[in-house]
Formats: C-alpha cells, sequence, structure tokens
C-alpha cells in the first residue's frame, strides 16, 4: 500500500537507502534534516527534504517542526533513522514506524538493553577488575536544557580515568572490560508470530584501522545459538518491528552483546540489495499491526557491501601510519591496495542507476566530514584497535 512517509533525519547513515527502500516499494518520501544542511539524500530525484529546527539547538522546537511537516504534508507514518530520530519521534504523537512508549526508552538506554541480554543468556562485558576499559553514555539521546545531545565514549586505562570519562559524559555511564574482537550483526523483524526475515552481516574493513564504524561488510549466515538468545530477549521486552544486535565475536569465538538498535542500521544497504526491506515492513507494520513480511526464497547468495568514501579514508590511514605509541599491529599497504582494488562483484552503499548524483555527494561529504574531525581531534585520544576488528566503544 502506497502512502506519504516522512523519514529523518536526512543525514544518518542510514538515510539514503532506507528512502530508496520506501521508494522502491511505491511511497512518497518525504526527509527532515536539520535547518541550514544540505545532506546527500538531497541530490535523491525520489526524495524531497525539509528543514527542522536542530534537536542540538531546540529539541522542543525540533518536535514541533516534525509534527508540522508532517501535518503540512500529510505523511501517514514516520520512521525514524537514528537514535535522536527515535527520541524526537517517541514525543510527536504521530504513527511512528519505530519504537515509542516502553520500547523507545528500552532503545534508547544501554542499561536496559545489556541486562535483558544477560538475561537472555549473551556474554555481556562486565566492569572487570583489571583496565583499559571502555566507558560509554548510557544513554544513547540525552537531554539537557532543552538540547539534545548524542554522547559517546572513552577508553579509560586507571579508575581516575573511568572518574574524569564519567565527569565529561552528559547522563550516567556504563564502565565495561574494553574487548577486541570482529564486529557483526544480527537483524530481524520480530510480530507477533515471532521473528521473521533474519539476516546477518561481518565486518570486513574499518573506516578507521585503530577502531571505527565500518566501511565494507559482507552478509553471513545466522548463526543459531545467537538467533536462539535473540528471539528469547524480544520476546521477553516484547519487541515489535525491524532490530538489529551488534555484536562482538572475539578471538574465542565468543559473540559478546554490544547493543540493539530499533532503527534503521549503516548497513541497510547490504540487507536492500539481498531483497530484505526492513523500512518498507517497518512501515507497513505501522499501518497494520498484524503485518507479516515475507522474506526472499530461497535467501539470496551473500554478498560484500563498501562505502567509496569510507573507504577512501581507511587507504588514506593506512598509508599515514599509526600513531607513534599506537601499540597492534598495522594493516600492510600492499595488502590494503590489493583489497581496496574495485571488482565487478562489489556493490556500493548509495549508488543506484539514476541516482549518481547522490553516491557522488556523499563521497564528499564523508572526505569533508572527515577532514573536519582530523583537525578538531587529538590522534592520542581515539580507540585503538587493529585491521577487521572493533572495539566495544565504536
Amino acid at each position: 500500500m502506497s502512502t506519504r512517509v516522512l523519514i529523518g533525519f536526512a543525514d544518518a547513515f542510514a538515510a539514503i537507502e532506507s528512502a530508496w527502500s520506501l521508494a522502491d516499494a511505491g511511497h512518497e518520501v518525504f526527509a527532515f534534516a536539520r535547518r541550514g544542511t544540505s545532506p546527500a539524500l538531497a541530490a535523491s530525484r525520489r526524495v524531497r527534504v525539509v528543514p527542522v529546527t536542530a534537536p542540538e539547538d531546540d529539541a522542543a522546537a525540533c518536535v514541533a517542526d516534525v509534527v508540522n511537516v508532517a501535518r503540512r504534508l500529510g505523511t501517514g507514518v514516520l520512521l525514524p533513522l537514528d537514535d535522536l530520530a527515535v527520541w524526537v519521534a517517541d514525543r510527536t504523537g504521530l504513527r511512528v514506524a519505530g519504537p515509542t512508549s516502553k520500547e523507545a526508552a528500552f532503545a534508547l538506554d544501554k542499561r536496559l538493553q545489556v541486562e535483558a541480554a544477560a538475561e537472555a543468556g549473551f556474554a555481556v562485558p562486565a566492569h572487570s577488575e583489571t583496565g583499559p576499559w571502555i566507558v560509554k553514555a548510557a544513554l544513547a539521546a540525552v537531554e539537557k536544557d532543552n538540547k539534545l545531545i548524542r554522547p559517546g565514549g572513552r577508553v579509560a586505562n586507571t579508575e581516575a580515568d573511568i572518574a574524569r570519562a564519567a565527569e565529561a559524559l552528559a547522563g550516567p555511564v556504563l564502565v565495561q572490560q574494553h574487548l577486541t574482537g570482529t564486529g557483526e550483526g544480527v537483524f530481524g523483524f520480530a510480530t507477533p508470530g515471532g521473528v521473521r526475515a533474519w539476516s546477518a552481516h561481518r565486518r570486513v574493513r574499518m573506516t578507521d584501522p585503530r577502531g571505527s564504524a565500518s566501511s565494507a561488510c559482507r552478509s553471513i549466515p545466522v548463526d543459531e545459538d545467537v538467533r536462539h538468545r535473540a528471539e528469547k530477549l524480544l520476546a521477553d521486552i516484547g519487541w515489535r518491528g525491524m532490530f538489529m544486535l551488534e555484536l562482538l565475536r572475539d578471538g574465542a569465538g565468543t559473540p559478546w552483546f554490544m547493543e540493539i538498535n530499533g532503527r534503521p542500521w549503516g548497513s541497510m544497504a547490504l540487507a536492500v540489495r539481498r531483497g530484505f526491506a526492513y523500512p518498507d515492513w517497518a512501515v507497513e507494520q505501522a499501518l497494520d499491526p498484524g503485518f507479516v513480511p515475507e522474506p526472499p526464497d530461497p535467501e539470496p547468495p551473500h554478498i560484500l557491501c563498501r562505502h567509496l568514501g569510507r573507504e577512501l579514508i581507511h587507504l588514506a590511514a593506512v598509508l599515514r601510519g599509526p600513531i607513534a605509541d599506537y601499540p597492534g599491529p598495522w594493516p600492510g599497504r600492499a595488502a590494503t591496495l590489493a583489497a581496496l582494488r574495485p571488482s565487478r562483484a562489489d556493490r556500493w552503499y548509495n549508488l543506484r542507476p539514476g541516482e549518481r548524483r547522490v553516491f557522488w555527494r556523499d563521497t564528499r561529504s564523508t572526505l569533508a566530514a572527515q577532514a573536519a574531525r582530523m583537525t578538531r581531534t587529538n590522534p592520542a585520544n581515539r580507540t585503538n584497535g587493529t585491521n577487521g576488528t572493533k572495539r566495544s566503544a565504536s
């Protein structure tokens, strides 16, 4: 069924692929963006971008703007694309294709998540006796003085470091053992009759070899043990709709629970290209609570999906070399150049026929954002990692 759908924020990493998934299903798509910004999605021929007040400037005004935009455009469903949008959407009173009320609180509070994950049998990083530790904000979105903040995390080597990190971060914090491993994601769609449309990915490369978001991901079969534990977790909390469980698999093969996302995730390109239309299914469920998605049958072949801007940043980091006190092994230049060589089998984030302007604009904005980040970030404070691995901080 076609309807007008409002999504946001338009600069979320999953925005472009989610918008196209909805447009492919016949929906008319509008995306809200922070006033004064021009996200890559604005170059799409299939999406109209509308401005709203940035929640970092005035959270209440942002909520009011989203409500006014939805009513003015006559949109029937609101799909939040990132954590700040989940916070905003929960306060609009609109029909939301995503978590609201108790589910929204769960989606934004990592304390609730790790407790539920432990009860479901997942391994969860704890506050170990010795460091290093990762100190991260317990809340994915924090309101302070009517301004919305998305706090991050910091590595701590001493108890004094923990205290300083906790003081610097907004709101409550979690202190967990600092783990190293390979990032994995497990996805699905929860219905009253159970979870449907399972899929999964594994990180191939990170944007920054020391630890960051991925620049390339590969789809993988869903681990059966993880599936059973995830089903218990979701049933215990009464979750409905799409979800993403973020895991870290260590060298011994143990999948450690990191967090759960109740909105579109970064590797949505991988899912959509394999026929798992999670954003469209979320809208259909918002319109009809009894909706049950039909996953592709048979399951499509596994693929690799790459983000050009992030791959270029990865290459630059490898060629530049590690910082002076970096303790781990560094990717070899020859091996990296060989791994990054384009292949006919590659799939690319945010690229499809007729929308190449979006792809190149996204690449430029990614590189520009990285350049700006490097001018204001002290490399000594970055999270350390190794090629193909992910730290619990990211």
